[in-house]
């Protein structure tokens, strides 16, 4: 059997950050194979990290990917704040989105899971996941997968846990990003007023007339007061009605037009918000 010198152990432990004796028994147990004794500790650490996926994961960050003619969001959870906004952390969920981005595409977390990882040649995103648990000992879990083709973009907030990304047409690529920023920080749920939901649209214009009635107002100017009320309704959850946060003298619809731009569609995420 081939010596296991302190060196070799050292070296292990860097790569994989295991403890010393853990790492000494898998060297040994390898005859010194270190490839080896990297696959005896993640199967070793995949039982213990089986008995751990029922935990808590509530916190994390979002990646977010922009490259030409595609761009990709995804969620990563984890356990803690600390972790969540350690480079670990930041790295895998950057690397999720940019595989997500390039590579053939996934239906969800676990079909991307199985596919390469950019910043380990050689290895899949599922083993990068399984190395941050060794080291770490907390549970990662991929959320939500988000990929937009043609021209594309997307934000992810400096906390990391809110993110948006949109498709547009046009060529203006930093104003969509401003615009992405701004769903981040506006909240709206539809591009436009023809993307609402007729019946919530519907709901609140009965709300506003019975309201209206309730007041005593006469019923000629009621049609004219709830169409004016109905523009609070429409700025909170229509973008391009809403007053851009870069600068609320203009309406997002009125910044699009300058730069040439269409909302064709996006996406809003808060972690663990469905």
């Amino acid at each position: 059997m081939a010596e296991i010198t302190a060196a070799a152990v050292k070296e292990l432990r860097e790569l994989t950050g295991q403890p010393m004796m853990d790492c000494k028994n898998a060297l040994t147990e390898a005859g010194g194979d270190k490839d080896a004794a990297v696959r005896i500790l993640r199967e070793r650490n995949k039982k213990v990290q089986e008995t751990r996926l029922g935990r808590d994961t509530e916190f994390g960050r979002i990646g977010v990917f922009n490259g030409p003619g595609v761009s990709a969001m995804v969620e990563v959870m984890c356990e803690s704040a600390p972790v969540a906004n350690g480079p670990d952390c930041r790295q895998f969920a950057d690397d999720l989105a940019k595989q997500l981005a390039t590579g053939p595409g996934a239906a969800d977390g676990e079909a991307l899971l199985k596919q390469p990882s950019p910043s380990r040649a050689g290895g899949t995103l599922a083993e990068q996941k399984d190395d941050l648990f060794n080291r770490i000992r907390e549970v990662f879990r991929v959320g939500r997968i988000a990929q937009f083709d043609g021209s594309a973009v997307g934000y992810v907030h400096v906390t990391g846990d809110l993110a948006a990304m949109v498709q547009y047409e046009g060529t203006d690529a930093a104003v969509a990003k401003d615009v992405a920023m701004h769903i981040v920080a506006s909240n709206p749920t539809a591009v436009g007023k023809a993307d609402l939901n007729p019946a919530e649209v519907e709901k609140e214009r009965e709300f506003l007339t019975d309201q209206a009635r309730k007041e005593g107002k006469p019923d000629n100017i009621i049609a004219k007061m709830i169409e004016g009320r109905m523009k609070n309704f429409y700025a909170a959850r229509v973008l391009v009605e809403q007053p851009f946060v870069k600068d609320s003298e203009l309406s997002v619809d009125q910044v699009l037009k300058k730069a040439g731009l269409k909302i064709l569609r996006f996406v809003n995420w808060k972690l663990g918000k469905e």
